[in-house]
């Protein structure tokens, strides 16, 4: 059993501002008994367009953004899950990578995304570089549950999670800057319970809100139910997660055992 908490604000272009927000954020899930906090995508610096701007603007894995986050991780003592832009040495594109953060300040677990957002109008392999889609998720613990990660427009992908959940995750972190648009919201908390109910898990799903993001960061259950929520508002969520609910829903609906196939990366 593990209280997880979902931070959801409207991420800008002033890196240090960004760290105060999660700071601020962290600290009230804290207070109420959060162990995990999960933010946003792109926590560290979300321009209008996903252009040159976040380019100039992506550090290291070291660098002061993610130092940042370990000193809110070890102040607060929180296991910290943010999307950051990692530069790349010699490259002109850049990483949309998700680091977890543990108290004691090491990386607990990195994902770099794989599925760009090229579509509704955008298109973010222009200056983001995907992961590679065969590495096998990384995965963190957090007392007796295993969490792993995955970001935003992933979720339109089903195998995504399912990978993850091959991988031992009971709750999968999902922070996205879903872009807002007509049935966009609707497509959010449908795929977003879709992915809850078909891997029999948890989905802690944080999405920035303001001009750039849709809101709605909720905590899903392996039923999917919602048992957590905001709406468009800047906050936190904080929810109790359990061992025992996913072994009574897949008592009840083993489809992970029944299932007949298998994924396969393709590059």
């Amino acid at each position: 059993m593990v209280e997880i908490a979902v931070a959801q604000f409207a991420p800008g272009t002033d890196k240090q501002e960004n760290l105060r927000s999660v700071r601020a954020l962290t600290s009230v899930a804290a207070a109420r008994g959060a162990r995990v906090v999960v933010a946003p995508e792109y926590s560290m610096f979300t321009a209008p367009r996903t252009d040159e701007r976040v380019v100039a603007a992506a550090e290291p894995l070291d660098g002061d953004f993610v130092t940042g986050l370990v000193a809110i991780a070890a102040d607060l003592d929180v296991v910290l899950v943010a999307g950051v832009a990692e530069a790349i040495p010699g490259d002109d594109h850049v990483y949309n990578t998700l680091v977890a953060i543990a108290p004691g300040g090491e990386l607990l677990a990195v994902y770099r995304k794989v599925h760009l957002y090229d579509a509704f109008g955008y298109t973010e392999s222009d200056v983001i570089r995907a992961g590679d889609p065969a590495e096998t998720p990384e995965t963190f613990a957090c007392d007796d549950v295993r969490f792993g990660l995955q970001t935003c427009y992933d979720l339109r992908f089903p195998e995504v999670t399912r990978r993850i959940v091959d991988a031992g995750a009971d709750v999968v972190c999902l922070p996205a800057q879903w872009v807002p648009g007509p049935l966009k919201e609707d497509h959010w908390t449908t795929l977003v319970r879709a992915r809850a109910i078909e891997n029999t898990v948890y989905i802690a799903a944080a999405d920035q809100c303001g001009r750039a993001g849709a809101g709605h960061s909720m905590l899903v259950d392996p039923m999917g139910v919602v048992i957590t929520s905001l709406g468009e508002q800047i906050g936190t969520a904080v929810a109790t997660v359990t061992t025992d609910r996913i072994e009574d829903v897949r008592s009840r609906n083993p489809a992970l055992t029944l299932r007949r196939y298998a994924v396969t990366p393709r590059s």
